[in-house]
């Protein structure tokens, strides 16, 4: 599929040297410029986009350390911190190494070279991965004491030993492979995250010494859990209640631990655990004919991709680390050696061990009393008024109720919807299939370019197109980012379009732990407009006469932009003015600027970004009124909310609020197909502005303060710690109480002081 002449020629490549970078810059970095403009020409006003991203990440670690969480929450966090950082080389460094090999010179936007980047990366991320480990350490000793254990030779009891042993034999030997490393065995292709272990072994009949592989399969565990049968020696065998031990051991290490088993008439003189890291991002041609086909073909090269990070144990065998290198071609600088743990992501499994007292406490979303109040259907509910649902607070299962209602109405005659990524078990998926086979017209736009979701999404197309639906794909440069769900209905006054807008995906698991905004309604022009967007993705008929509704990347960069400009006049004039931003990332350096001008201009702006910010706060005569906060916490904050003062003292009834799919990126704004929607009900207004947007400016327990040098520092206050996933767990939202807002009024929040009363 092609994507028209007329909307290639404005279409950027997505490359890693034409998106704007950040930097973790130190004090030394900081010059206060005498203008935005002279400072963004210098390069001084912006931070390095891969360094900003490590900071974040470094963020996170933090919280595996928060004294104040559940054990294995604190090892959840590390966990993820291995998988952000893996995710990280694959595609980021990936690109910058690539840049590099070929001799690209062009500079991020804080002036650094891909060669100067990629060393003050690999100087971030050896003090990261070191603090990870000593965080493991401390988990480990901290995970015994409440009886579970890593094992090693001491903790295991002749009986676990036993176990093991046959499990060993039964359940890994078939398995595993030992090749030999010689040049009468070609090299073994170990795959992108892929674990090995290399043995150096003396054959016992001549003395003459080999070097054998074992590659760890992709289909085991990372980890065995010995039974409880076998750990409470034969004393029942039933599920564990929280009082036995809990025994895990890695797989590789079981292989070591048993490998004599493996080389009968070998003495095993040493062996080391390796595991590798392939570059990860898919290139699409522009002139691909058949994407399908393309993109099953990228992914499999995907798989092959350069080697871009070796891990290794300390202790690795001289002689068999000189053979990993050039097989796989490795540069030195990309080899990562420790005495700790490798694959940190592999925690995961045992944070998921069944200690509900080493746990956040259970957390059961609500599902919103004005649903129940017009019994269960929701076109009743949202044709009565607009309906905002604040997601994992509130439950997902209303957006699948959505299309599921809809795939059993009989008055419902068409369903579009927009798919970035749904998960490997999607309610929503099926709910559309139900749909097509009851005959109703069903349109699933799905995006093959969502990244490490592109295989299932291709398996999700083949699904829906069986079951009789239209799948369209999109634009081949373009990723389609928009959440959009539209049901059109036969009412008795004619068709009428229902639409869900979503900042978060279609997906049942994130939206148990992601902070998303799903908003509900009928309003005739956002329908309009709705049905204009969908038209452009799959028929690529440009918009014209939208009526509420912004689109990127056609208008929506513009009407941020006017907005800003609107406080940025009021201000001039004397009147209340004021930004507040809610967003995961911003990176582009025209709305930084923007924001330069408008704090410059007087401007109050107050931006929450979880994770990359390039802004750099606070610098006199640029961004003194500019304050940036990052919140890291149970749940992953995921909502992109824009709010202007539009000449009132913020919080006003009066302010421009609207939710996005968009972050302030130049990708998301040039490059991708997304969503801008004001929200003009007056009660989600109220719950938009006065509950979630200042919930999260008040927040003090999970917040962190960005500062001019690029460093961040956790929020203190004097009075009383306020944290807005608290709050949110415990205080129903305005637009889905109902008639249940009469029983009590949810607890006001206000600015005065920060703190909440």
């Amino acid at each position: 599929m092609r994507i028209g002449p007329r909307y290639r020629q404005d279409t950027a490549k997505e490359t890693m040297s034409s998106q704007p970078n950040t930097t973790t810059a130190t004090a030394a970095d900081t010059a206060a410029p005498g203008s935005a403009k002279s400072s963004a020409l210098a390069g001084d006003g912006y931070f390095n986009r891969e360094l900003s991203w490590l900071t974040f990440n470094e963020r996170v670690l933090a919280e595996a350390s928060n004294v104040r969480y559940p054990l294995l929450e604190r090892l959840r966090f590390l966990s993820i911190s291995g998988s952000n950082l893996d995710e990280f080389m694959m595609i980021r460094v990936a690109g910058l190494v690539g840049q590099a090999q070929r001799s690209i010179d062009k500079t991020s936007i804080d002036g650094r070279t891909p060669t100067q980047q990629l060393a003050a990366i690999r100087t971030k991320l050896a003090q990261l991965s070191a603090l990870q480990q000593d965080i493991w350490r401390d988990l480990h000793g901290a995970l015994a004491l409440t009886d579970i254990h890593i094992a090693d030779d001491e903790r295991i009891k002749p009986a676990a030993h036993e176990w093991l042993e046959a499990f060993f034999l039964e359940e890994i030997l078939p398995v595993i492979t030992p090749q030999a490393l010689d040049p009468a065995h070609p090299f073994p292709f170990v795959h992108n995250e892929g674990m090995g272990l290399l043995f150096t072994l003396t054959r016992d009949a001549d003395q003459e010494q080999i070097i054998e592989m074992i590659l760890i399969p992709t289909a085991l565990p990372r980890y065995v859990r010995v039974p409880d049968a076998v750990t409470e020696a034969g004393e029942g065998g039933g599920a564990r209640s929280g009082g036995g031990e809990a025994i895990y051991i890695s797989i590789a290490s079981l292989v070591q631990r048993y490998a004599k088993k493996l080389f009968p008439g070998f003495t095993i003189e040493g062996d080391g655990l390796f595991r590798v890291l392939r570059d990860s991002d898919i290139e699409i041609e522009e002139e691909a004919e058949d994407l399908v086909r393309t993109f099953r073909s990228a992914i499999q090269r995907r798989r092959r991709g350069q080697v871009i990070q070796l891990e290794l144990e300390e202790d690795f065998d001289p002689k068999a680390e000189a053979i990993l290198l050039e097989q796989l071609g490795v540069h030195e600088a990309a080899v990562i050696k420790t005495d700790g743990m490798i694959g940190i992501d592999g925690l995961a499994e045992i944070a998921s061990e069944d200690r509900p007292d080493l746990k956040f406490d259970a957390y059961s979303p609500r599902y919103p009393e004005r649903v129940r109040e017009h019994d269960g259907d929701l076109f009743s509910a949202i044709k009565e008024k607009d309906i905002l649902i604040h997601h994992p607070y509130e439950s997902f299962e209303v957006v699948v109720d959505f299309i599921r209602q809809a795939a059993a109405d009989p008055d419902v005659v068409a369903i579009k919807q927009t798919l970035y990524r749904a998960g490997t078990q999607s309610a929503v998926i099926n709910a559309l299939i139900e749909a097509a086979e009851a005959g109703i017209s069903v349109t699933a736009v799905v995006e093959l370019k969502a990244r490490f979701d592109e295989e299932q999404n291709l398996k999700w197309a083949t699904k829906l197109e069986r079951a009789g639906v239209q799948v369209i794909y999109g634009f081949t440069d373009w990723k389609t980012h928009a959440k959009v769900a539209m049901v059109v209905r036969r009412e008795e006054d004619g068709f009428r379009t229902y639409c869900h807008f979503g900042t978060g995906n279609y997906h049942p698991v994130t939206a148990k732990i992601y902070t998303d905004m799903s908003f509900f309604t009928a309003d005739p022009k956002l329908g309009r407009d709705a049905a204009k967007m969908m038209n452009f993705v799959t028929g690529y008929v440009e918009p014209h006469g939208l009526e509420l509704i912004a689109i990127a990347p056609l208008n929506l960069r513009e009407e941020i932009y006017a907005r800003i400009d609107t406080e940025i006049a009021n201000a001039h004039k004397g009147k209340p003015a004021a930004i507040w931003m809610k967003c995961n990332q911003i990176t582009d350096c025209g709305m930084i600027d923007r924001l330069y001008a408008a704090s410059e201009a007087g401007v109050t702006v107050e931006l929450v970004v979880r994770g990359i910010c390039c802004l750099r706060p606070g610098v006199p005569g640029m961004s003194e009124n500019i304050r940036v906060k990052s919140i890291i916490g149970r749940f992953l904050e995921h909502s992109r909310i824009y709010a202007f003062a539009s000449g009132h003292a913020m919080p006003s009834a009066d302010a421009a609020i609207f939710i996005s799919s968009a972050d302030l990126m130049g990708r998301n704004l040039d490059r991708r197909v997304e969503s801008l929607i004001p929200i003009l009900n007056r009660t989600v207004h109220d719950q938009m502005l006065q509950q979630v947007l200042l919930a999260n400016m008040l927040d003090t327990e999970q917040s962190w303060w960005l500062h001019s040098d690029g460093s961040y520092s956790r929020v203190e206050t004097d009075g009383k710690p306020f944290n807005c996933h608290r709050y949110f767990m415990t205080n129903p939202s305005l637009s889905g109480r109902g008639g249940a807002l009469e029983a009590g009024a949810v607890p006001k929040l206000t600015l005065r002081k920060g703190r909440t009363v």
